[in-house]
């Protein structure tokens, strides 16, 4: 009997899937398949303007197509034979992730004499040639990074949608792999660039190995790897616990291991490092909002029910990672390493909203995430303009007397190291303090208390950059400032997102409260 006969009578009904619902992730990814064919057919001189008129396009319909889901009235669909779920803190959570990638992508497309220094093909020409001449004066765009970072977000946007544990091992592969390969770009220090990449890559495996292996654990418990099934699983209080237990266990360390979480974290000082700081701004964003997306739905649809069971072990892991991100990051000297353990600190306040498990929680997640991400993003931007000789000038005592030479520009950072610090009329502030409230309110009062102290450290080396920029004398072969237009841009986009959430905050917190209200499907 042929599959058409079968399908026919009914046997095995045909598979229905939503690609309205899907239009997001769809529209991305069909966008990096274009860019594929680009890189392929077309020309060495066409291949940049095309590449960056895709990625943008389909970033923008992208972005649109979500907006159109969010505002229809009940946005609560189980999509793709129940694979993929899309309702109020998924599409907060694509919104933010595609406007991200929008301000990170004129980063990465900046070319005023400066995007072939964090992207250069390294072209196999003799010495003293025509070609070589070429490299040399202007440099030869890697234009493969515009689908790389397309197939990157598509699995971004996957990733916090995943209703099942299989889904969203997928997700996680689709988004890790291509910010593998971006991350050992770099045309200056490529030793520490590749460096960068084969651990990331090394360390990621290791963690996806965990996470698959958690999946398989739980489907023993439960028979699916359906959220929703292990969910009533656990309501029914059915299976071997041993299976559960270690399960959920080998599945936080892979969500833990992409937020940057203590024990965890080892992999990000070295590749925020080593990457071309365009991408090290894409996976402190992107990356961060579709990795904790993750961790809301998992632990708030699958394992509601045994919130007691993990918020201990939750409660550790976020006070470690917020003690341990604020000291070792007063030890650092690298500007890019510095702010990575900021990150890692960053994850931790992160997490004590997770903790809360309360709508309230949610919202201040979905918050703190999106300001967060606009703060990082323009501060990451602001590292590319100033540069010397070697490149970008990435040691802090490169950065002496910056406010003398450059007093907008040490200003601009000097303001997104104040809102990193969470100082009142920043977007640091509202996003800690709506986090905070909400842990506080769920019972988690000592973990504030350490958040509270672990924030007062890190404004120490904050405090330490600033004193340095503008209390310091400059060198007399200091730095220079470029201030390339698409990278301006990019620095004002995150000045404006960084001041309006932070002095007019309430229509972004209506925003996610709103979307916390319409709460996962299950």
């Amino acid at each position: 009997m042929t599959t058409g006969a079968v399908l026919a009578q009914g046997d095995i009904p045909a598979p229905h899937i939503e690609y309205g619902q899907l239009a997001p992730m769809l529209v991305v990814f069909g966008a990096a398949i274009v860019g594929v064919l680009v890189e392929a057919f077309l020309g060495r001189k066409q291949r940049y303007p095309a590449q960056v008129t895709v990625t943008a396009v389909g970033l923008i319909i992208g972005l649109v197509w979500t907006c159109v889901l969010a505002a229809k009235d009940k946005p609560h669909h189980v999509a793709a034979e129940g694979a993929l779920g899309v309702d109020g803190p998924t599409l907060f959570l694509q919104g933010t992730i595609l406007v991200l990638a929008l301000v990170s992508l004129l980063l990465i497309s900046e070319r005023g004499g400066r995007a072939p220094q964090h992207f250069a093909a390294q072209a196999s020409a003799l010495p003293g040639s025509e070609a070589e001449q070429e490299t040399t004066a202007a440099g030869i765009a890697q234009t493969e990074v515009f689908p790389l970072m397309l197939f990157a977000v598509g699995g971004m946007l996957m990733f916090p949608a995943s209703n099942d544990l299989l889904t969203m091992f997928v997700a996680l592969e689709v988004m890790s792999l291509p910010l593998y390969l971006l991350c050992g770009l770099a045309r200056r220090r490529r030793l520490l660039s590749q460096e960068a990449a084969v651990k990331y890559f090394l360390l990621g495996a290791f963690s996806s190995a965990f996470f698959l292996y958690g999946a398989a654990l739980l489907y023993g418990y439960s028979g699916s790897v359906r959220l929703s099934v292990i969910a009533d699983q656990l309501s029914r209080d059915a299976g071997n616990e041993t299976l559960l237990l270690v399960g959920v266990a080998m599945l936080s360390v892979g969500l833990l291991f992409k937020v940057g979480a203590v024990p965890f974290q080892m992999w990000k000082p070295d590749v925020y490092q080593g990457a071309p700081t365009p991408i090290t701004a894409l996976m402190a964003s992107c990356t961060l909002v579709a990795a904790f997306g993750a961790v809301l739905r998992v632990y708030y649809v699958g394992l509601e029910t045994m919130k007691w069971d993990w918020r201990p072990f939750m409660w550790g892991v976020a006070i470690l990672t917020m003690v341990v991100g604020a000291i070792v990051a007063i030890t650092q000297t690298d500007i890019k390493r510095m702010l990575a353990y900021s990150s890692i600190a960053h994850a931790g306040f992160l997490l004590t909203g997770v903790v809360a498990t309360s709508r309230d929680g949610l919202s201040g997640t979905l918050f703190y995430l999106a300001a967060y991400g606009f703060t990082t993003i323009g501060a990451f931007a602001v590292i590319t303009m100033v540069q010397d000789g070697a490149g970008e000038a990435a040691h802090l005592s490169r950065w002496a007397g910056l406010g003398k030479r450059s007093p907008v520009v040490a200003g601009v950072f000097a303001f997104f190291l104040l809102a990193f610090a969470g100082i009142p009329l920043t977007s640091g502030f509202t996003g800690k303090f709506a986090v905070f409230k909400a842990a506080i309110e769920g019972g988690a009062t000592p973990l504030v208390v350490v958040g509270v102290i672990s924030s007062a450290i890190a404004a120490f080396f904050y405090v330490r950059v600033i004193v340095v920029m503008f209390f310091s004398e400059p060198e007399a072969d200091g730095p220079t400032v470029v201030a390339a237009p698409a990278t301006a841009a990019a620095v004002a986009l995150g000045l404006t997102a960084t001041v309006v959430l932070g002095v007019l905050p309430q229509p972004m917190l209506d925003l996610a409260g709103h979307a916390a209200t319409q709460m996962f499907v299950r």
